[in-house]
């Protein structure tokens, strides 16, 4: 079950390269034999992080600080583009990351976050770069706030953006439910329509319960 997610305050860290995929996020390379959750957040954003050597590169943002703390991530259009894997957002998770704030996101990398408890914002690009731009001149001891409650990020220097989601989406990170515990709130409903269902066709029941005694 995903962690609920109500209202955040913490430190962010800019990321403002454009059309950072999901291979760049883990690499497919330590995947393999090693896909156990638990276990990937050490490999997040490896080919940037490290140096050939295997030591943390100085230049990478999540190495210095007071953004190795971040859990809050600010991101340049297309984060989390490329392929599907549902990895890349938990090695994000794993390192501590609650929260992405960016002008667009990869479809399948979005709709991962709220599968996994990290909420993913959509603001204007231009809002993202101006965000992104307060955080770098306070060198990161800016906090920035993210309200789900509220639907309001909440800039170092109080400048709230209000943002859009999903209703649905929206209630099961307030609650730390996913799709199918989402689902299984309307058990009631759905077991009304079968019954229905049942006598308003019931050839269609009859036909799979004959399938399921063949099998």
């Amino acid at each position: 079950m995903p962690q609920a997610f109500t209202k955040l305050t913490a430190t962010a860290a800019p990321i403002m390269r454009t059309n950072v995929d999901t291979d760049v996020i883990i690499s497919i390379n330590r995947m393999i034999g090693n896909s156990v959750r638990g276990s990937l957040g050490k490999w997040a954003f490896g080919s940037l992080r490290y140096l050939p050597d295997g030591s943390d590169n100085p230049e990478f943002i999540l190495n210095r600080e007071p953004y190795r703390a971040a859990e809050i991530l600010v991101t340049g259009p297309n984060f989390g583009c490329g392929s599907s894997r549902e990895a890349a957002v938990w090695s994000l998770q794993e390192m501590g990351i609650r929260a992405i704030i960016g002008s667009g996101f990869g479809d399948i990398f979005f709709a991962n976050c709220f599968q996994n408890g990290i909420l993913p914002v959509v603001l204007d690009k231009a809002v993202i770069d101006g965000l992104a731009a307060e955080i770098e001149a306070s060198q990161g001891a800016g906090r920035v706030s993210v309200d789900l409650q509220e639907q309001t990020v909440t800039s170092p220097s109080g400048v709230r953006h209000v943002f859009e989601i999903d209703p649905r989406r929206r209630a099961g990170l307030l609650e730390g439910l996913d799709e199918i515990s989402l689902t299984l709130r309307r058990d009631h409903e759905i077991r009304a329509f079968q019954a229905s269902d049942r006598d308003a066709r019931p050839w269609i029941h009859f036909a799979g319960h004959q399938a399921g005694r063949l099998a």
